[in-house]
This record gives structure tokens, C-alpha cells and sequence, in this order.
């Protein structure tokens, strides 16, 4: 009896996104930034540090607080037995210092629940105070080299471009967004933790938000967006928010009154001098204080806090 003949299987695509992989990994490996978190000696919690301190400020303003800050606190147990004012005093001037507070709530649980160090697992990081999607995907990725879409402004609009062929990301990421991220991840753990560093340095460094450097671009010949004629059909990129005037400058400067202050809380009148306008002034410091950013005393005293 004849044995059937079994049909010659077709040829499978190429993974999606298996083209990008090499160029963009053999650019970041001759270009990369050499920075403090991404070096060996880092280690998990300096990756961490760096992640809350990089979101929404450029890494030049990042780069003096953070050896600063882990030369202070090597360690999550080193920050957790300070003061949560500790924290938001060596932040300085990094802006959005909530990040600090939510650091500080972070290595107060890592020591409580896990013995003083960084959790490995993905789920145990995003259970976490203060950390979110994408700073327990970016602490599991490049800290301990785990396989997960790692999806920040850089490499959304790498993404956007280079694959769906549009010049921005929307404003919030999407569904399809995470998807996509997901279909691109090299199935490799190494080459994918590789590759989500490698992308985000891309948009960093050449695919940038505005003066977008082309002819560098190591996977320009496939990008859709460059192929498409560079439409612009999405609207131009979004602006930075207006700072000077606004709560957020007087939270500031009340902020850098508190900071400076090491011999003991501060009285209203000393901060009163900070702003002209009474109403915004107190509106700021309210705001401050319901964020737990500082502590109102009896007497009209201030002071950064303690507990």
C-alpha cells in the first residue's frame, strides 16, 4: 500500500518584526549612552531608580540626583529607614516629586516583603506602591533580562513610524499599541530585554519627536512612515506644558523653602515670601499637603514629612 502523500507545508512569514531586530540591536550596541543604571554595578535597584526618575524629565537633569541618590542609599533598606522628607529633599528640582514619595513607599515594601530586594517577578513588581505598567515591565526587562513590552513615549513613536506608518502616538497608550509590542518582542528573553533597550535608545537618540535624524536611522529602508512620504497627518507634536506661573511653580518654590530648611519646620510667613498672589499661594501649598508632600504643624508651621 501506497503511503499518502503529505502536502508540502507552505512557507511561514517572517515574525512580525524579526526584520527590525538585528539593525536596531547592532546600532544601539555600537551607539548606545553609557549610563550609570545601565551598567553591571547598577543592579536591579539602581535600574529601578533610574525608571521613577526618567519619567517625564530629560536624562541630563537625571543623571546628578541619581548618583547622588544611590550613593546615599545603595540599597532599598538604606532609604526605607529614612524619612519620606528625606526623600523629597534629595530629589532637588527634578520636578513631579511624588515620584520621590512613591520611591521611598516602594523601598519601604520591597524591604518589608522581600527581604531588601528588587522582586524578580513581574506581578510582584507591579504590586508594588507606585509602580506601574510600564515601570515593572522596564525594572523585570532590564534589570533581570525577562521578555516583556516595554513601552515608553521613545518607543511608541519608533513603533508608530517604523510599523503603522503614522508620525505620533495617540496622547494615552492603546490597546493596539500593547498588542503590537507584543507581536514585535523577539522570543528570545535576552534578545527581547536586548531589543527594548535598543528601541527606546533609537527614539531617543535619531527618531525623535521633532528634527527626526533619517539618514542615521539603521532601519530607515523599511520605515513606513519615511516609505509613505512622511505625512503629517496626525497632528504636530505635543508641547510641553506651560510652566512659569502656573501652581506648578509655586509648588516648586514653596518645595525648595522646605528643602533647604534643615534646622526645623517652617513658619507660614517665611513661605509667604515665596509668591505675591495669596490665593494661588495657598492653593499650592493645600495641594501640597493633601499630596503628603508636607506636613501641616499647629502654629503655622510646615515642614517635610516625617512618617
Amino acid at each position: 500500500m501506497t503511503a499518502p502523500t503529505m502536502p508540502t507545508p507552505s512557507p511561514q512569514p517572517d515574525a512580525p518584526g524579526k526584520t527590525l531586530h538585528e539593525p536596531v540591536i547592532t546600532w544601539f550596541d555600537e551607539h548606545a549612552r553609557d549610563l550609570p543604571w545601565r551598567r553591571p554595578d547598577a543592579g536591579p535597584w539602581g535600574v529601578m531608580v533610574s525608571e521613577f526618575m526618567l519619567q517625564q524629565t530629560p536624562v541630563s537633569r537625571v543623571l546628578p540626583v541619581y548618583e547622588q541618590w544611590v550613593a546615599r542609599w545603595p540599597r532599598p533598606a538604606d532609604l526605607a529607614k529614612e524619612a519620606p522628607g528625606e526623600a523629597v529633599r534629595a530629589w532637588g528640582r527634578l520636578g513631579y516629586p511624588r515620584r520621590a514619595l512613591r520611591l521611598h513607599g516602594a523601598a519601604v515594601a520591597i524591604t518589608e516583603r522581600h527581604g531588601g530586594d528588587v522582586p524578580t517577578e513581574h506581578a510582584q513588581l507591579l504590586a508594588l506602591p507606585g509602580i506601574g505598567e510600564y515601570t515593572a515591565a522596564a525594572v523585570a526587562s532590564f534589570a533581570y533580562g525577562q521578555r516583556h513590552a516595554v513601552l515608553d513615549t521613545n518607543v511608541r513613536r519608533v513603533f508608530a513610524r517604523a510599523v503603522t506608518g503614522v508620525q505620533y502616538p495617540p496622547n494615552a497608550t492603546t490597546a493596539a499599541e500593547r498588542k503590537l509590542a507584543r507581536a514585535l518582542l523577539p522570543e528570545n528573553e535576552g534578545t527581547a530585554s536586548h531589543w527594548a533597550a535598543a528601541s527606546m535608545e533609537l527614539g531617543a537618540l535619531i527618531c525623535t519627536a521633532k528634527n527626526e535624524a533619517c539618514h542615521r536611522c539603521p532601519i530607515a529602508a523599511q520605515c513606513a512612515w519615511r516609505l509613505a512620504g512622511k505625512p503629517a497627518h496626525d497632528g504636530p507634536p505635543r508641547r510641553g506644558q506651560t510652566y512659569a506661573g502656573t501652581d506648578r511653580q509655586v509648588r516648586g518654590k514653596l518645595l525648595a523653602v522646605l528643602r533647604d530648611s534643615v534646622d526645623g519646620p517652617v513658619p507660614q510667613s517665611v513661605l509667604d515670601r515665596v509668591w505675591d498672589e495669596p490665593v494661588q499661594r495657598a492653593r499650592a501649598l493645600d495641594g501640597l499637603v493633601a499630596d503628603g508632600l508636607v506636613e501641616s504643624l499647629p502654629g503655622g508651621l510646615y515642614r517635610l514629612p516625617l512618617t
